[in-house]
């Protein structure tokens, strides 16, 4: 089976992370602090803070930017459940708005619809590693005056007019989760220009110790500590670090990659009947192509899109689908249900599925998933259906 994800790993991150094993300082300490700071660095930051997952550090940028219970937060419903499940832990409440067709990102316009005066932040997603429109989301949220989290989980490497992601919101999160673009196993990392936001991260992933585990453990500083509130383990650990110091340092490696792929298989799907990649922003950016998505038109088929992986799966190719949109998981509904209609995202539902990418593969790995996915449409044509494949809601090629 081919997967959708593999992590890249060179000998680098194995001896980085056998030099922190022989260190014996395995939690919290000068890796993590390096990472971070290289991080800070590649994004042009003030502040880059690391955490156990990316889903903990999204939990720390909402906590940072002060939203809490009773507030109301726009967000898409095109996304891994994390980024609605953090809302709910700070008793906020999710407000999702529709998505471009073309990439599935959170659209402004729709965004803007679904403002209420319990609104206090905007909360976009970059889907696939493509980027959000910034220029709206910064006007919309200075105009309305509301916080701009982002989650950037798909993202790291990502640029929006020449400006890197992470550098753009109040705060924005990044995954590096083994399917990410950069892993450190697990872990994630805030990324801010607040000061103010930084020291309530730092305070909210350890336990709301008013003193950093650095300082208590590290012998430099006061061995008494104040808890000043009840916090949570979120900090990232030296042996997570250890990984992500050199896949950092390999990012743009990897991503060049990742293009490369992504541009193979959009010349091999030209071809292919009842399907297309998603669509490209018309603002200058460059995608991180952390996944890819393509769109199939299901009324083409006598089968339908969980039918078109089922399908792969048995081929050797192991497809995915990201995401079932959050207005449809049994937990959502009900806060769909009193929201703005969402077509875009619903229709996208029935089409959209991922194919295999990682640094590692090869462009024979890409003929090897066309031509698979090119036999399953071909056999499952319905009688008459012409060899088109431009009539995805989702999908422009």
């Amino acid at each position: 089976m081919l997967p959708y994800a593999r992590p890249s790993l060179s000998e680098a991150e194995i001896a980085e992370v056998e030099a922190c094993l022989r260190s014996g300082w395995l939690a919290t300490g000068p890796r993590a602090a390096r990472f971070e700071e290289a991080l800070a660095d590649r994004l042009h930051v003030r502040h880059a803070l690391g955490a156990v997952t990316g889903t903990a550090a999204l939990h720390l940028a909402v906590l940072g930017c002060g939203i809490g219970p009773g507030d109301e937060v726009v967000t898409t419903p095109m996304t891994w459940v994390a980024t609605a499940n953090v809302l709910l832990h700070a008793g906020a409440r999710p407000v999702f708005a529709d998505v471009e067709p073309d990439t599935l990102n959170l659209d402004p316009a729709r965004a803007a619809e679904a403002i209420t005066p319990r609104t206090r932040a905007i909360l976009p997603v970059h889907f696939a590693g493509q980027p959000c429109d910034e220029d709206a989301f910064l006007v919309l949220a200075r105009d309305r005056g509301l916080r701009l989290v982002e989650d950037a989980a798909h993202a790291l490497g990502a640029t929006y007019k020449g400006r890197a992601i992470g550098s753009f919101a109040d705060a924005t999160m990044f995954s590096f989760h083994p399917a990410k673009n950069v892993t450190t196993g697990e872990g994630g990392a805030v990324t801010t220009d607040s000061d103010a936001i930084a020291e309530r991260v730092k305070l909210l992933r350890f336990h709301g110790i008013a003193q950093t585990p650095e300082s208590r453990f590290g012998g430099r500083g006061p061995a008494a500590y104040d808890v000043v509130e009840a916090g949570f383990k979120y900090n990232m650990s030296d042996l997570q670090a250890a990984i992500g110091i050199h896949q950092l340092a390999r990012l743009d490696e990897m991503n060049a990659r990742r293009r490369a792929l992504a541009d193979a298989y959009r010349e091999r799907l030209a071809a292919v009947p009842f399907v297309a990649p998603l669509g490209r922003a018309p603002y200058p950016h460059e995608h991180a192509w952390h996944i890819l998505v393509v769109a199939i038109e299901p009324d083409a088929l006598a089968i339908d899109r969980d039918g078109v992986i089922a399908a792969l799966r048995a081929a050797g190719v192991g497809a995915g689908l990201h995401f079932v949109p959050l207005h449809l998981q049994s937990l959502y509904r009900p806060f769909a249900a009193d929201g703005p209609p969402l077509p875009v995202a619903t229709e996208a539902h029935r089409r959209i599925l991922t194919l295999p990418l990682f640094p590692d593969m090869t462009e024979g790995d890409v003929d090897f998933v066309v031509d698979a996915l090119s036999r399953v449409l071909r056999e499952h044509a319905r009688a008459g259906a012409g060899a088109r494949s431009d009539a995805t809601v989702a999908a422009r090629a």
